[in-house]
């Protein structure tokens, strides 16, 4: 058996870090908010590990939605999943 095709280690690669990596539409606070999105963290916890207030985590999820074009924040969570960064 030969190496694994280019795309493929490439995939690989991209996954070998935990920590969120920028994107053009996402900063490093937007990955880090939806990934404990995913996680499963409610908006309270959220706001408290963030040091902020529930309003403004609220208001940042609705920012990073408008910005990647969904509708819901589940939407955003599986948009970032699908390109990779979380």
């Amino acid at each position: 058996m030969g190496t694994a095709p280019p795309a493929i280690t490439r995939a690989r690669s991209r996954h070998a870090s935990d920590a969120p990596r920028p994107h053009p539409q996402l900063s490093r606070q937007d990955l880090e908010l939806l990934r404990m999105l995913a996680d499963g963290a409610l908006i309270g916890a959220v706001a408290r590990k963030l040091r902020t207030s529930d309003r403004t985590v609220r208001r940042r999820i609705r920012h990073i939605c408008d910005r990647l074009g969904v509708a819901t924040p589940i939407q955003a969570v599986v948009w970032a999943a699908r390109q990779g960064l979380l």
